[in-house]
């Protein structure tokens, strides 16, 4: 089971959001918003920032971060959609 960083705590927070670690088979989180789950994000499968800071150091998260939002530029501006939730809250 993925264990929440505090990063994503923290921009929990400042989004509105409050994030519980996901029932669902290979999800991280899912992101509710006044109690109501509005997604399942993040594969269980693969690291996240917060993770690759942990363990391989801050540069390496930070190119791995900007290959991400390269990688994933068409969904993840749609507000609301898991991509966008998954970008404000894992990287």
């Amino acid at each position: 089971m993925y264990k929440i960083k505090e990063y994503t705590f923290k921009r929990a927070k400042k989004l509105g959001v409050e994030v519980k670690p996901s029932k669902r088979k290979f999800k991280k989180i899912d992101v509710f918003k006044n109690g109501e789950k509005i997604a399942s994000v993040g594969d269980t499968r693969y690291n996240d920032y917060p993770t690759f800071i942990i363990e391989k150091g801050k540069q390496f998260a930070d190119k791995r971060r900007r290959l991400y939002k390269i990688r994933h530029n068409k969904t993840r501006g749609k507000i609301g959609s898991p991509s966008y939730w998954a970008d404000q809250l894992l990287w």
